[in-house]
């Protein structure tokens, strides 16, 4: 009879402390998502927010290099796995396109050279190109903290922007409708 409660009290203890590492492990889990989340290290954030839809007013491209459905191969890497994944084109659409330096505004890291955000998705933008040094606020979700935040123009340029779906080349779940990379980040498969 003692024997059996042994055994039954070091089973409860098992599971118990089993419960506890859980909880502990699913907290260290979140930590290290908010930890990446907040020092805005894009290599390390993945694309929650991502949608099909297209800011008001971006029109498609009439005549891009890479049309709809097309197979590309990704040459830079804005995010982990970018670089050298293959990917279809899901879009394509003429606008000017910058890259930026922000301050998220859930606090955390300023962060530099932010490809890519296009003119739709500034604040009161209008049509025409920003030069470098301008201040604009932004009006997109793409990475959290971006919403809202102010930032400075880094680069600017007119182009055609496409949105992407790819696998990662590092793996992983593949990512749908990543907005956005330039023609000169692509090549033909």
């Amino acid at each position: 009879m003692k024997k059996g409660l042994f055994i039954w009290a070091a089973a409860l203890v098992v599971v118990i402390s089993g419960c506890g590492n859980t909880a502990n492990n699913e907290k260290q889990a979140s930590d290290t998502s908010s930890k990446a989340a907040s020092s805005m290290n894009h290599s390390e954030i993945e694309h929650e927010n991502m949608t099909n839809e297209v800011p008001e007013g971006l029109k498609e491209a009439a005549n891009p290099e890479y049309k709809v459905g097309d197979q590309v191969i990704i040459t830079e890497g804005h995010m982990d796995g970018m670089k050298g994944a293959a990917a279809t084109i899901v879009g394509a659409y003429e606008t000017n396109v910058y890259a930026v330096s922000y301050t998220p505004t859930t606090g955390g890291n300023p962060v530099t050279d932010h490809k890519w955000v296009i003119q739709q998705e500034l604040q009161d933008a209008g049509d025409e190109l920003y030069a470098p040094g301008t201040k604009v606020v932004l009006n997109v979700d793409h990475m959290p903290g971006m919403k809202g935040a102010a930032a400075t123009v880094d680069t600017g340029e007119r182009t055609t922007v496409y949105m992407v779906d790819y696998t990662p080349a590092t793996g992983g779940d593949p990512v749908r409708n990543h907005k956005w990379v330039t023609g000169n980040e692509l090549k033909a498969k």
